[in-house]
């Protein structure tokens, strides 16, 4: 059974629906029907809220991971840093010249091994984990043979 329900829409929004009618081929009533019964229905809102849901976790489980690279590659410069520093005595006045050309053909060196490793698409945060697994057994065997 139907009833008759009048109503009254902008100008615009009744374009839009005469538009959409010729388009699909659909008659006025049948798609203000379908628009009322996806207003009314509660599964639509709880369909958007699960699509919501999972990109936010989307979301965070990505920031979390940037989180984690950029503190690995801040400890990881700040060891190298103070390893460096600790270790690298200064070099007397007569030595510096010399030591900033070598210092250049090594950084220049240095540049051409990285733009190889980021080609080939390696990265340190991709080795940790694999030399993290290869030093483990090492470690259970000086383990063992000290006992």
């Amino acid at each position: 059974m139907r009833d008759r329900l009048n109503v009254s829409l902008p100008v615009e929004m009744i374009v839009r629906i005469n538009e959409l009618a010729t388009q699909k081929r659909l008659t006025r009533s049948a798609i203000v029907e379908a628009a009322v019964a996806s207003f009314l229905s509660p599964d639509g809102a709880d369909r958007m809220e699960a699509a919501f849901t999972r990109r936010l976790d989307r979301l965070t489980r990505q920031v979390q991971r940037l989180e984690r690279n950029s503190g690995l590659a801040t400890e990881a410069l700040a060891l190298f840093v103070r390893f460096w520093l600790t270790v690298t005595p200064p070099l007397p006045p007569e030595a510096q010249a010399s030591a900033q050309v070598k210092g250049r053909e090594r950084y220049e060196g240095f540049i051409e091994a990285l733009g190889r490793r980021l080609n080939q698409g390696r990265t340190l945060l991709d080795e940790i984990p694999r030399d993290m697994l290869d030093t483990e057994p090492s470690k259970e065997v000086s383990k063992q043979t000290t006992d």
